[in-house]
């Protein structure tokens, strides 16, 4: 009995280390004193590379505006993963100079963007199975045969 015991608790304590919960970091989660070390009017661009890393991703319309994105999530066990924090940091740039003008943070977090379910209907692509069946009657013509230059039975 006492030989069962042993193996029976390190087998609990590790069925029990699955359920903790993992957190986990994506992006760039910047914290309040990183953010202290950007000077606006006094940090260009490689400055803020050099000090807080590079940006997550740069606005399409505007090399100027640099977005810093991250994201905490918690699992626990199988359950899906929840979001715990999230943080997205805008610097924009002069465009004469390449200083910092404002360095801000974004406080309702991202936008969730409705999925539409809705198609465009395409017009002239309506065939009925007889129409589909029938189609390529008529399409192919015979292989040329023995003309010189063409791909015919020879």
């Amino acid at each position: 009995m006492k030989n069962i015991i042993l193996p029976l608790i390190l087998l609990s304590f590790t069925a029990l280390a699955g359920c903790t919960p993992m957190t986990a970091t994506r992006g760039n989660m910047l914290e309040e004193y990183q953010l202290k070390e950007v000077l606006p009017g006094i940090d260009g661009k490689d400055d803020v590379v050099r000090k807080i890393g590079s940006p997550t991703t740069i606005s399409t319309f505007d090399e100027n505006t640099w977005y810093y994105m991250g994201q905490k999530t918690k699992k626990k066990g199988i359950m899906d993963p929840k979001v715990v924090d999230e943080k997205i940091v805008i610097i924009t740039f002069a465009a004469a100079d390449g200083k910092v003008l404002t360095v801000a943070e974004q406080k309702n977090g991202r936008e969730q963007i409705p999925i539409v379910q809705r198609t465009t209907p395409v017009s002239g692509n309506d065939f009925t199975f007889i129409q589909q069946m029938l189609g390529n009657v008529g399409k192919f013509n015979k292989p040329d045969e023995g003309v010189i230059g063409t791909s015919g039975n020879r």
